[in-house]
C-alpha cells in the first residue's frame, strides 16, 4: 500500500513564504513525476507545479518566479517552496505521484495524497 502525506501548510500573511513537503511511502519500486495541485473553494483542481525523474520541471503561469518544485528521490520526497504568496494562493494543495508499485517498470499508477490547506490573508 503507497501513501502520500502532505505536510507544511497553514495561514500566512501576503508576502510571505511557506514550504510545503510530501513524502510518499510503501511499497515503492520506483517514482516517476511528483507534482502540486490546487484547488481553491468552488473551482476545480488545477496544476500548480510538476517535476519528472529527471529534474525537468512544469510551473502554472500565475507561479512563475515565485513557486520552486524539488524532490529528494533518496527519501522519495517532493517539495514546493512558495514565496511572494498572495491572497489568490489560498487553497488545498494536492500532491500527486506517479509511482511505479512493481518491479521491472511495472505497474505504474496515480496516487493523491490527502491535501494540505494554505490561507493566505491579512
Amino acid at each position: 500500500q503507497v501513501q502520500l502525506v502532505e505536510s507544511g501548510g497553514g495561514l500566512v500573511q501576503p508576502g510571505d513564504s511557506l514550504r510545503l513537503a510530501c513524502a510518499a511511502s510503501g511499497t515503492i519500486f520506483g517514482i516517476n513525476a511528483m507534482g502540486w495541485y490546487r484547488q481553491a473553494p468552488g473551482k476545480a483542481r488545477d496544476l500548480v507545479a510538476r517535476i519528472i525523474s529527471g529534474g525537468s520541471t512544469v510551473y502554472a503561469d500565475s507561479v512563475k518566479g515565485r513557486f520552486t518544485i524539488s524532490r529528494d528521490n533518496a527519501k522519495n520526497t517532493v517539495y514546493l517552496q512558495m514565496n511572494s504568496l498572495s491572497p489568490d494562493d489560498t487553497g488545498v494543495y494536492y500532491c500527486n505521484a506517479g509511482i511505479y508499485f512493481a518491479p521491472g517498470g511495472r505497474g505504474l499508477r496515480n496516487y493523491w495524497g490527502q491535501g494540505t490547506q494554505v490561507t493566505v490573508s491579512s
